[in-house]
């Protein structure tokens, strides 16, 4: 059976509920910062994002993997906040440490083969528009972390509808970064995207592992 603290950290607290309000109010403060042009409230903003996000993972009691991934995606947004190019790989690489992260906390849940193959084609197809338009220092990393990022989201699925879009929007914010680095046309506030992307991403991820967590402690009572 489950224990009452188990029962107890499922529910949201009033800690929770305002840590959860408190990343609804940062990403606010980002997204219009981004549409206004306001760099220094892009600046202040972005790297709350993360850890509030964690710190509110922690209060709902999700496993360590989860908050490690958060964190580590709180390195990336630090690192990326830099224009340099040495910035731009340790952030990239800091992501795929949470994507590994997200790897091992979906485990071996089955996922769809048929999905698995659109993701094959995407990532195939995308990589091989990329390339000629990369930096050449850049292309194979863009490409061993592309692939990375391409089985997370896949993965991700395993979990249900939630965390599966949420890799889908990972992918998504990160091709969208590659396209900028690639100097193809852009949208309009292409930043606003990829953050809007991204941050909905990234919750999606941490509200999809919890909803399956809570439903694994359900089934095991």
């Amino acid at each position: 059976m489950s224990t009452a603290p188990t029962a107890l950290r499922a529910a949201p607290t009033t800690a929770s509920r305002a840590l959860l309000a408190a990343f609804g109010l940062a990403a606010a403060v980002d997204l219009v910062s981004l549409l206004a042009g306001a760099e220094l409230g892009h600046q202040l903003a972005k790297p709350l994002l993360m850890p509030l996000l964690a710190a509110y993972a922690v209060t709902r009691g999700a496993p360590k993997l989860l908050v490690a991934a958060l964190l580590f995606g709180w390195g990336g947004d630090v690192f990326l906040l830099s224009d340099a190019d040495w910035a731009f790989l340790v952030g990239m690489g800091s992501f795929a440490a949470g994507h590994v992260c997200y790897l091992v906390l979906f485990g071996r849940r089955r996922t769809s083969p048929l999905l698995g193959a659109g993701y094959a084609v995407a990532l195939v197809g995308t990589v091989a528009l990329l390339w000629p338009d990369l930096p050449a220092d850049l292309r194979i990393p863009v490409a061993g972390y592309s692939l990375l990022l391409a089985a997370m989201a896949y993965r991700a699925s395993s979990l249900g509808l939630l965390a599966g879009l949420g890799g889908a929007l990972f992918l998504l914010s990160d091709t969208l970064i590659a396209t900028g680095v690639a100097e193809w046309p852009q949208l309009p506030a292409p930043d606003f995207w990829v953050m809007l992307t991204y941050i909905a991403a990234q919750y999606l991820l941490a509200a999809g592992a919890l909803a399956a967590m809570y439903g694994e402690r359900r089934t095991n009572v």
